[in-house]
């Protein structure tokens, strides 16, 4: 037996369409970075059913940046989410699981095919205050090396996420998003091997990240470590900014 779909209100099911764009949806990949792992923000259905990633329907006044921010705000509660578009999946048979549902759905216009549009957003982990949807009874972290089985192909779009991820590393920086305000050097490079999956060479990862000229190093230093204390750093904003609009990235990939 398949997963079933929990049900929905009667009147979101025969006439959601007339608020909703019809085919059309948006699904998000919230990536958070925790404890030195990468971490990916799950929906669990209810009734016991699968896990998925955080999505949602375009309004009609909507365009589809405007739907995937509300989206993401509503499962995170962050607001200036940065999100980047990635792929749009739209596989004839990518929601062929849908045979397997619950009478009441039987007609409604969520039983048509849909074309999702994928987009993935790096938040701060302990800033975000995960809220499941309508369709869901829990929502939570994962690490990413231990996602489980997710519902339709969204196992395939958060490796096409992941891998948009790593291909963004050469163009632009990241951590702004994805650390705290104060950050040691190993810190920042522990995040972008953690995304890439791989070790870097200390030297000359601090070389390149202290060539992009986007950091700011502190008088302050980590404490309570056992070895030397390293210098903290923060982002200059206006020069990050200035390196994502432009292009400043450290070519690892």
């Amino acid at each position: 037996m398949g997963e079933q779909i929990p049900a929905l209100d009667s009147d979101f099911l025969k006439k959601g369409h007339e608020v909703y764009l019809r085919h059309v949806s948006v699904d998000g990949v919230i990536f958070g970075f925790h404890e030195n792992e990468l971490k990916v923000l799950l929906l669990k259905w209810k009734n016991n059913g699968p896990w998925c990633l955080p999505g949602g329907f375009v309004r009609r006044e909507e365009s589809l940046q405007k739907a995937a921010t509300r989206i993401l705000h509503e499962r995170t509660g962050l607001h200036d989410i940065f999100l980047q578009q990635f792929h749009t999946f739209g596989e004839p048979d990518r929601e062929k699981k849908k045979t397997q549902i619950n009478s009441n759905m039987a007609g409604s216009w969520l039983m048509e095919r849909f074309v999702t549009v994928g987009y993935y957003a790096l938040v701060e982990y302990s800033k975000v205050k995960p809220a499941p949807d309508m369709l869901s009874d829990e929502c939570r972290w994962w690490d990413i090396q231990s996602v489980p089985a997710l519902v339709y192909d969204h196992n395939d779009i958060l490796n096409h996420a992941l891998a948009a991820l790593r291909q963004s590393l050469n163009d632009h920086p990241i951590g702004y998003s994805l650390l705290p305000e104060k950050f040691t050097m190993p810190e920042l490079q522990r995040l972008y091997e953690t995304i890439l999956g791989r070790p870097i060479d200390r030297r000359n990862f601090q070389k390149k990240m202290l060539g992009l000229d986007i950091l700011v190093r502190l008088k302050e230093r980590k404490t309570g470590g056992a070895h030397k204390a390293p210098y903290l750093y923060r982002f200059d904003k206006r020069k990050y900014d200035r390196a994502l609009k432009e292009g400043w990235g450290l070519g690892f990939v």
